[in-house]
């Protein structure tokens, strides 16, 4: 192993995959996810200038535009890189407002949609491809070994789930034990110091610390975490049209930047790495500033002090939610 890996990169779970430790995403909440989108191209040659190798993407976003754009940036330096891409639940909306047809994981559809990613994306494996959602009715032992003929087939390298709850993580855990298989790779799920209710009305932060944290300690699957500035209402500016809860902890993120002599998002991605199961932080920066930012939270380790500090803020903060 290299110098270079050793300080610079992780090992993604149990895989042989080593990543940077803040992932860039593509689904761009103002830039056109489109390869045709000079500005979006730009932000991710600067990652790759600057050390990022962890390129995180998925069909739905943009429908095959955002990976197009992806595809479009590492070409000629896929060595590079690796590639994370998401297989969608549902097909293309045919209009606006439309969810878009509910298609189950079959086998067909995930070898169907697979060739799709990788023509969009130039290359001819994914180091990582993600179920998108929980389709909810897929049984767990015929998703194994759909995922499992991608990987025989050298499509795939490693396979996981994103936006799945402990009970069907744990299902997937079992079936790849029960049939034999190789275990899947990991997870991408949402997490930040704030976090939103879920549609029961419950922390989605908690939730994922209670159900997905066990998990993953067990068996040491990697994690990938999305929205380290909780979809933007963290960012600064949101202030203002944010809850009395949410401005207190806000509050309390920009006394502990302060202190640091830092900007709010390094230490809103620096308290999210600082949770030992956490492997990478997923950011969709849109400038090469907001990459900057994002890279210097990965390479942040925060003071016992300002830690505790912010942990607290943010357990008054879930507090607060449950009480409104």
């Amino acid at each position: 192993m290299s110098e270079q890996r050793e300080t610079h990169l992780v090992r993604f779970g149990n895989t042989d995959l080593w990543v940077s430790r803040l992932c860039q995403g593509t689904a761009f909440r103002h830039l056109e996810r489109s390869e045709l989108d000079e500005r979006g191209v730009a932000v991710l040659h600067h990652c790759l200038d600057v050390g990022v190798n962890f390129f995180d993407s998925a069909e739905a976003y943009g429908w095959g535009g955002a990976e197009r754009a992806l595809g479009k940036a590492v070409k000629g330096r896929r060595d590079e890189v690796v590639l994370c891409t998401k297989v969608p639940g549902t097909s293309e909306p045919t209009s606006e407002g439309d969810p878009g047809e509910k298609t189950p994981y079959t086998r067909e559809t995930l070898h169907r949609r697979v060739e799709g990613s990788l023509e969009r994306l130039q290359t001819d494996y994914l180091d990582l491809y993600l179920l998108h959602h929980n389709d909810g009715v897929t049984p767990a032992e015929d998703i194994v070994e759909s995922m499992e003929a991608l990987v025989q087939a050298g499509k795939v390298r490693y396979w996981g789930v994103s936006n799945h709850d402990g009970a069907s993580l744990n299902a997937l855990v079992q079936a790849c034990q029960t049939k034999g298989k190789t275990l899947l790779a990991g997870v991408e799920e949402y997490y930040n110091i704030a976090g939103l209710l879920d549609q029961n009305g419950q922390s989605r932060m908690a939730t994922l610390e209670r159900e997905v944290f066990p998990i993953l300690r067990r068996t040491g699957l990697g994690i990938l975490t999305f929205s380290p500035m909780d979809t933007g209402r963290l960012r600064p500016g949101h202030e203002e049209q944010a809850e009395p809860e949410l401005r207190e902890l806000i509050a309390v993120i920009d006394a502990v930047a302060d202190d640091l002599g830092v900007l709010r998002s390094v230490v809103c991605t620096a308290w999210v790495l600082s949770h030992a199961e956490v492997t990478s932080v997923l950011a969709g920066s849109e400038s090469t500033a907001h990459v900057d930012e994002n890279l210097a939270g990965t390479q942040l380790q925060l003071p016992t002090a300002a830690l505790d500090r912010l942990n607290a803020a943010s357990q008054t903060y879930r507090k607060k939610q449950l009480e409104r």
